[in-house]
């Protein structure tokens, strides 16, 4: 799940990343509405937590956008507002709303509430080449046995894993899998891919594409794959992963 938070508070919009990325969900923060807008035209974000008094554009005018777009984000909004004032509102309803102050336990329920839809068609269990990824729980495996992988070398195979064997552009994974904020090298992908095929074992299933494409094969024995390692270089997010939202 991928989260937009927006909320010109920078030790709120602190907590809230903190909460959710507790939860295994990936998240960047936007202090304005022009910064969130911004985002907002990259897509790919299954929920917009958005803070509706915003420096501008105001909030309103971000809930339009969603609206005018037809974007899927899904929207939870904060707000001060009481009910009244939500029968009110003359932007485009929200999905939720949350009233301020709120708990962060409470927050993180809303969010996987609402994040949950956007991702309701895709299967929960993928498969190939022996290769299976269990995204409801966070499980991965190879040929029934376990594997412990990080956030980030999860999420690459799940990514190549939906694909079933179309080709996946670096660029691609970084977008899907890689937080904005975060600092990585050039190679982070390949080091990811290096310590994802270590755990996978032999033989190789993920090939190597002149351009810089990867892709899962149909079976195992997949050519071109190159030897990099977890040692070529830093991995924004080691450590087990064993919780997926």
């Amino acid at each position: 799940m991928r989260v937009l938070v927006v909320e010109d508070e920078e030790c709120l919009a602190d907590m809230i990343a903190a909460e959710l990325r507790r939860a295994a969900i990936v998240v960047d923060i936007a202090h304005d509405g022009r910064a969130a807008l911004a985002g907002l035209r990259l897509g790919g974000y299954d929920v917009l937590v958005l803070d509706r008094e915003l420096p501008a554009p105001h909030g309103d005018t971000l809930r339009r956008y969603v609206v005018a777009e037809q974007l899927p984000t899904r929207v939870l909004l904060l707000t001060a507002a009481g009910p009244d004032d939500r029968a009110a509102d003359p932007a485009p309803a929200a999905d939720d709303w949350l009233a301020k102050p709120f708990t962060p336990e409470e927050l993180l329920a809303r969010v996987v509430s609402l994040g949950r839809p956007a991702r309701r068609a895709e299967p929960q269990v993928i498969e190939r080449a022996g290769v299976t990824v269990d995204t409801a729980h966070g499980l991965a495996a190879r040929d029934g046995r376990p594997l412990a992988l990080s956030r980030t070398e999860f999420g690459v195979l799940e990514v190549l894993l939906r694909a079933q064997g179309a080709v996946v552009s670096g660029e691609e994974l970084i977008e899907e899998v890689w937080e904005e904020h975060t600092r990585y090298g050039g190679n982070a992908v390949r080091v990811t891919l290096g310590a994802l095929r270590a755990k996978l074992g032999d033989p190789p299933v993920i090939e190597s594409l002149p351009g810089g494409g990867y892709r899962m094969a149909e079976g195992p024995g997949a050519e071109g794959s190159e030897t990099e390692g977890p040692g070529a270089g830093g991995e924004p997010e080691p450590g087990a992963r064993r919780a997926r939202v």
